[in-house]
């Protein structure tokens, strides 16, 4: 039964309409860029989450797909959400990073360890000098780094590039992340690389809408959380009339889009693998519809590393690493409880999956789950 707007929403009701936005109750048979745009985006800082991201939600899902859209420009890779790389559609790619800017002039202003390197250099002539050096061909770090060095030869390299990242949208283009091929990370702007500049009044209203269907329903401060801009609560106070409201059990306001899934809380979740950097568990101030504060701690490393991680019953219940050796290839599972004989199962049976997938079938599948621990 769909929960009534002004209902009270509970942890377990919340977890299932997550877990049906992120496509994680059951694998569909959809288009990689559609999934990609349904879920604004795929965190990815390394180069591979992504893929596993994806393979955990589509069925039949073949990482040939994402490298093709990455190919032919379809989908990039750039600086969005709260700062961090994404993997978005090229329409998203121009809407997106041009609706957080803000963040970007925040880490420019507020970033403690970059603002003293770059004090005193105008930002208008650090682009203009940005833009030159990347004119001719997309640049490394280093490359970019020496060309605004020339500039500034007293200043901190990586620092000017990371100012120059923050004032020009830049992407990271091919063979990094192409599945089956390497390279480093290397820039070209998104007017060069897309043919069209970024969106020049990008709506926020769209911004939150875009959330609350991959997310909702969710509260102001979860959607500042994802996103990384403050102040949002003038912009859902305005988007109300096409919205409906819940409350959390401890009296939060819930917005949520009118027709989007709210399974009954009920509903059976399969146990999933979920990547490295996912955002369904970065992307809510109260994580705890699916990851409970004392797990949370657990998979929180100070160098912002973000382990892959086990659902079972819809909870994040451990984490997950994949070994490989000259000849084989073993996915460590690492429960943080004692998992029942049955989820033990279908674990297993997931992992061979999944190991079948990262290694393209070959040698002998291996799953060991480890002691709770």
């Amino acid at each position: 039964m769909r929960a009534e707007p002004g209902t009270v929403l509970g942890t377990r009701a919340l977890n299932r309409a997550l877990l049906a936005r992120q496509l994680l109750l059951r694998k569909e048979k959809r288009p990689v860029l559609e999934v990609v745009a349904h879920l604004a985006g795929l965190q990815a800082q390394a180069p591979w989450p992504p893929y596993y991201q994806l393979w955990s939600r589509i069925k039949d899902f073949e990482p040939g797909e994402l490298a093709g859209c990455l190919l032919d420009r379809s989908a990039v890779r750039i600086v969005v959400m709260r700062g961090t790389v994404h993997l978005v559609t090229a329409e998203d790619a121009r809407f997106l990073r041009a609706a957080v800017q803000p963040v970007m002039d925040r880490d420019l202003s507020g970033n403690p360890t970059l603002r003293p390197k770059i004090a005193g250099i105008d930002h208008a002539e650090l682009v203009g000098a940005a833009v030159e050096a990347l004119a001719a061909e997309p640049l490394t770090g280093a490359r970019l780094g020496a060309e605004l060095g020339r500039r500034w030869p007293d200043r901190d390299r990586s620092a000017l590039v990371h100012a120059a990242r923050n004032l020009l949208p830049l992407v990271q283009v091919p063979p990094r992340a192409v599945w089956g091929r390497s390279g480093q990370p290397t820039f070209a702007t998104v007017r060069q690389w897309l043919g069209a500049p970024l969106d020049p009044d990008p709506d926020l209203g769209r911004l939150v809408l875009r959330y609350l269907a991959a997310f909702g329903p969710a509260t102001v401060m979860d959607v500042q959380a994802w996103c990384g801009l403050t102040r949002l609560g003038e912009v859902v106070d305005r988007l109300r009339p096409e919205l409906v409201t819940f409350r959390t059990t401890d009296g939060r306001e819930l917005f949520d889009l009118p027709d989007a899934p709210r399974p009954d809380p009920a509903t059976p979740a399969p146990v999933r693998y979920v990547a490295e950097f996912d955002n369904l568990i970065l992307s809510h101030a109260d994580r705890s519809r699916v990851i409970s504060e004392e797990y949370r701690r657990r998979i929180t490393t100070v160098n912002g590393i973000f382990p892959g991680t086990i659902l079972v019953g819809g909870f994040v219940r451990g984490t997950w690493r994949i070994e490989r050796a000259k000849d084989r290839a073993e996915l460590l599972v690492t429960p943080f409880e004692a998992i029942s004989k049955r989820d033990t199962a279908a674990l297993k049976a997931e992992g061979r999956r999944l190991l079948f997938f990262a290694t393209g079938g070959s040698g002998a599948p291996e799953v060991r789950l480890l002691p709770p621990g």
